[in-house]
């Protein structure tokens, strides 16, 4: 992995945000420092800066954040949602409050087809009727 010393300061303060979060660096945030950090180091900066824009806010606080990816990632069955379970933790969030939103992504998971599916067959009832 590409030590601190090979990256501008800049890029170094951004990949130590991971390891405040996570206890350590992540692979998937390591390759992109270690590749991006090598061939584009512009693009790592402009995608890092999105990161920090969207994830340290005066909107949300840092436990509130994680839990909100954990829920977004949770639902697309990506890995990388207890990562976010974890720095939800690492941010004081509770066992509850992270079941809490395993609750809310199985309840808006189950109800969505229900929702668009009612929808759907109320529109073609409505065709049909001429309504």
């Amino acid at each position: 992995m590409t030590s601190k010393k090979e990256l501008p300061d800049d890029l170094a303060k951004f990949r130590d945000t991971y390891v405040e979060l996570f206890g350590h660096l992540p692979p998937l945030p390591a390759a992109r420092f270690e590749f991006s950090g090598e061939v584009n180091p512009e693009f790592l900066r402009l995608a890092e800066k999105l990161r920090e824009h969207a994830f340290y806010s005066d909107v949300f606080d840092l436990k509130t954040t994680h839990l909100i990816l954990f829920g977004m990632l949770l639902v697309e069955h990506n890995p990388a949602a207890q990562m976010h379970a974890l720095a939800a933790r690492r941010a004081g969030a509770t066992w509850q409050e992270l079941h809490k939103v395993i609750e809310l992504a199985s309840a808006t998971g189950s109800l969505g087809p229900a929702n668009q599916g009612s929808a759907m067959l109320k529109t073609l009832r409505d065709k049909e009727q001429g309504s």
